[in-house]
């Protein structure tokens, strides 16, 4: 299934990377402000224990146990090596055991932003501009935008959106005569729309200061894609503090949602024309989709989360009964929609900035600046964390999920879990729903909640009081 295995050259590449010169740093990762601009060495400051008590990203380590920032140790430097070099595959595992680490996908052609994955196809995307196919565990082929690098990826059938920090969103189209050649079929908006539009000085916005722009498109890096579950509507979320609403079919843009006061990082879409915004103005907005003729409004139904701290990851579960809102204080909110979005609790599991989170089955996957993965089992309202996957040797910035069909004829429901580094590898995990607590314990109290053991830090908290919420 995996083909042939390799030595992974991790070890060689950093000591290649000590003569090359370091570039300055591009500004990508979730926005915590749009007010300032960050280097790396900032964003570690902003997310670890150095940072000041009294700022919202501080992180008190009483409060979970663990090392220092390893942030501050992350390879940040940025290779120049050839694109065509070729792949690294490292396979770890014949037959892995309930939880484990199946392999490492390998490039060294720059960091690892954004993921998506559909059957045995993986496709990454980096700030090196390309967008690689994985088939199988094995490079398939690939393609290159001109600009940006790939902030998000989305499979829509024969299509593939791609969103970039250039603000654009880019369409490719896959060939049915070879289906390794992947043709670019556009560009959202159109340059017939933004001809149509530019004739009306009403369609201008202003986007900054003495500066205006089309409402149709975005005038900062596009941060998160999200597909409607009827795949008509595609939603993208940008810095510009704007969501957009494109419609699939004609490419048009319906609406351009001016959502929140600062960076926009996340947007995901739910059942019945339900869209979750997060931002890094620290709120978690809920909203509907209303038709009005041959276009969309989007109506603000409730603000489930204001607090000081970036909001910088949301997810839903599989039966669409639960949101949840990963932070840059570490923490993981959730809220049950079937009782009105009743806040359910908070997940703590990790020391850093949670910079991604994905769901497949009862499971939740967190991923997070400290490098680690936690997998979360959710019965009802309670949630355990069964596992932390470590080995990545970045900030773990992307995650996707794809169910495990090999072992559904076994009897035995798994998932293959990929996830996306800034250490510029992707790593693939066997996850198992029927595993045993590893690392992580939980106590149950009287009245139902989960509690931490007095030797673990991750647990979820059940409806506890949350004092910088409305």
């Amino acid at each position: 299934m995996f083909g042939s295995s390799r030595n992974s050259s991790s070890n060689g590449s950093s000591n290649n990377n000590n003569n090359i010169p370091r570039p300055q740093f591009m500004q990508s990762e979730p926005r915590f402000s749009t007010t300032e601009a960050y280097t790396d060495d900032d964003y570690a400051m902003r997310s670890s224990s150095a940072a000041s008590p009294m700022s919202p990203y501080y992180y008190d380590p009483g409060r979970l146990s663990g090392e220092g920032s390893p942030m501050m140790m992350s390879p940040w430097n940025q290779t120049t090596n050839s694109p065509f070099s070729k792949p690294q595959w490292s396979q770890h595992e014949d037959t892995p055991p309930q939880n484990s680490l199946i392999g490492s996908l390998v490039r060294e052609e720059g960091h690892i932003y954004s993921l998506a994955a559909s059957g045995d196809l993986l496709y990454t995307g980096s700030d090196s501009k390309n967008i690689r196919v994985w088939k199988n565990l094995q490079e398939y082929c690939g393609f290159k935008s001109n600009s940006g690098l790939v902030k998000a990826i989305i499979i829509s059938g024969q299509k593939i959106f791609t969103g970039h920090q250039d603000g654009k969103i880019r369409v490719w189209k896959v060939s049915l005569k070879n289906p390794s050649v992947h043709k670019r079929a556009g560009t959202l908006p159109t340059l017939k729309d933004i001809f149509k539009s530019s004739i009306k000085p009403s369609n201008y916005v202003e986007v900054r200061k003495h500066r205006t722009a089309l409402w149709i498109k975005h005038s900062d890096a596009v941060s998160c894609l999200s597909l409607s579950p009827d795949k008509t509507y595609l939603y993208s979320a940008s810095w510009d503090r704007t969501v957009k609403v494109w419609r699939i079919a004609d490419s048009k843009c319906l609406e351009s949602i001016t959502s929140h006061e600062d960076a926009v990082n996340a947007v995901v879409c739910g059942n019945d024309g339900i869209v979750f915004s997060g931002s890094a103005d620290g709120t978690v907005k809920v909203w509907r989709r209303e038709p009005r003729g041959k276009a969309t409004k989007h109506v603000m139904v409730k603000q489930l989360l204001k607090q000081e701290c970036a909001v910088t990851a949301l997810a839903i579960d599989s039966t669409g009964s639960m949101v949840y809102c990963g932070a840059s204080d570490g923490l993981v909110n959730f809220w049950e929609r079937d009782k009105q979005f009743e806040h359910g609790g908070v997940l703590k599991g990790h020391k850093l900035a949670v910079l991604c989170l994905a769901s497949a089955g009862n499971l939740v996957f967190s991923g997070s600046a400290d490098k680690t993965i936690c997998v979360w089992k959710r019965d009802g309202v309670i949630h355990t964390c069964m596992s932390v996957l470590t080995g990545h040797d970045g900030p773990v910035k992307c995650l996707a999920v794809e169910q495990d069909r090999e072992s559904d004829a076994r009897g035995d429901q798994r998932w293959i879990l990929y996830s996306g580094s800034l250490d510029k590898s992707v790593k693939v995990w066997s996850v198992s729903e029927s595993m045993q607590v590893q690392h992580r314990m939980t106590s149950m109290t009287s009245e139902g909640d989960s509690i931490p053991s007095e030797s673990d830090s991750s647990y979820s908290s059940s409806r506890p009081s949350l004092n910088k919420r409305n």
